[in-house]
Formats: structure tokens, C-alpha cells, sequence
């Protein structure tokens, strides 16, 4: 078990969804007693097993609950049943810069995020200019985030992010971040974690770009298992479910 960084163990996740939208449509249904809320399993026994310094790719279609199960790695959500087991310090890239003050500049936003992820302002100091430097934001670094576009705030949450010296990475569509140069940018960098041992795991719709960084690869539909094991395979068996339409 001490080889192990990461393991899912029979895991299903409920949610409760609001079955009427406004409050015209939520009143009436809550007078006379009628559900108001709809149950939705976004993972279904989900069972597998991550050893620490492998890339796992995760694909699927939307809704699969791929992005379910990075945040219940990251500790963001728990399951509704079954057990999920990280051993390693756990740096997520899933919604970057969620915890950015808009108010706050780019840099104030750095120590804010730094404090987040479990640095300390010593640590941060360190690591300022490198999170800088790899962002390409010195010219706007004590400019209001709220005044970055999308591309900015995307790079400046990722750079944050990888940072901070993690033993577990996740990443949610990295190829979504920044122009064509700073996407390569940050295939570098993954690379360069792949080579350190980091534990990797990479949800992607870029099946060309799971193919090239993950051995293995785990396949979801409908928050249920389909596939796990080799990339090849996996992808194979997407595609053919794809052509019959089965996805």
C-alpha cells in the first residue's frame, strides 16, 4: 500500500439536484409536498488504483463524472459511499483562480492563493518571481485581477498552481489555458513532473494529448467504469463506442 498514491474503492457520489429553477415553479411544489429535489449518482462503484508516479488519463463525455472524481481526490467533496484513499500532497489545476479576489492585484492574489494551497509567505517569497516569470504577467502582476482576461487569469491560476511542490497533480484540460505557446509551455512542465515521479492524473478531451503523456487510462460513462488499463485500449474502446453511438 505504501506504492500507492491513489485508490478508489467501490466509490459512488449523490448529489440532489433542484427539480424547479425559479420560485414561481418552487413554491407551489413545496405547498403541496411534492419532491422538490431529484436525486443524480454522479459515480457509480467506481474501483481503481493509481501507484505513485504513474499518469492516469481519464476521458469520457460530459457528465461522465470525471471532474466528480478529481474533486474527491482533491478533498473538496467526500463520497456518498465507499472509500477513497490519497497518500501525497495534492495540488489541483480544476477550476484555476477560483479563489482569486478580483479586488486584489496579481500579486496580492499570489500570496492569497500561495496561503491556500499550503504555503507559507516565506515559501511564496521564494517562489514569486518563478510564478511570475512562468505566467508572462510582469507587466500587469499589480494591476486588479478583474481587469485580466480570461487567457491572464487562467495562467496566472495554473502557474500558482504548479508551484507548489506537489507528490499528486491534477489537471482538468490543461490544453484550455492560455494561447498555443503557453499551452506547449505547459506540457513542458508536465513533463518535467512526469520525470520527478509526480503523480499525475489528466482529464482531457484531447485524446491525442492523453495518448502521448498517460500509460493508463480509465474510461467513464454515466459515472460508471467502462474501461481501465492500458491507454490504447481505452481509447479504442472510446472511439468504437463513439461510432455505435453508445456514448
Amino acid at each position: 500500500m505504501n506504492r500507492v498514491a491513489i485508490k478508489f474503492d467501490r466509490v459512488s457520489k449523490l448529489y440532489h439536484l433542484q427539480s424547479h429553477r425559479t420560485l414561481k415553479e418552487f413554491l407551489p411544489a413545496f405547498l403541496g409536498r411534492k419532491q422538490t429535489k431529484k436525486e443524480f449518482w454522479a459515480l457509480k462503484d467506481v474501483s481503481f488504483e493509481v501507484r505513485k508516479g504513474e499518469t492516469l488519463g481519464i476521458i469520457g463525455p460530459n457528465g461522465a463524472g470525471k471532474s466528480t472524481i478529481l474533486k474527491l481526490i482533491a478533498g473538496v467533496t467526500e463520497p456518498t459511499k465507499g472509500k477513497v484513499i490519497v497518500n501525497g500532497k495534492v495540488s489541483p489545476l480544476i477550476e484555476l483562480g477560483a479563489g482569486f479576489h478580483p479586488d486584489l492585484t496579481g500579486r496580492e492574489n499570489i500570496y492569497l492563493n500561495g496561503a491556500i494551497l499550503g504555503l507559507t509567505k516565506k515559501e511564496v517569497d521564494k517562489k514569486f518571481k518563478e510564478i511570475v516569470d512562468f505566467a508572462e504577467l510582469w507587466d500587469f502582476i499589480d494591476q486588479p485581477v478583474k481587469h485580466y482576461s480570461s487567457g491572464m487569469y487562467m495562467r496566472l491560476g495554473f502557474s500558482i498552481a504548479i508551484h507548489t511542490d506537489p507528490e499528486i497533480l491534477l489537471i482538468d484540460e490543461i490544453l484550455a489555458v492560455g494561447d498555443t505557446a503557453f499551452q506547449e509551455k505547459c506540457l513542458d512542465k508536465m513533463r518535467d513532473f512526469q520525470a520527478q515521479g509526480v503523480t499525475i492524473i489528466f482529464v482531457s478531451h484531447s485524446l491525442e494529448t492523453v495518448e502521448t503523456f498517460c500509460r493508463k487510462s480509465l474510461l467513464l460513462m454515466n459515472g460508471q467504469v467502462v474501461i481501465f488499463g492500458k491507454t490504447d485500449r481505452v481509447i479504442s474502446n472510446y472511439l468504437k463506442n463513439l461510432r455505435f453511438g453508445e456514448l
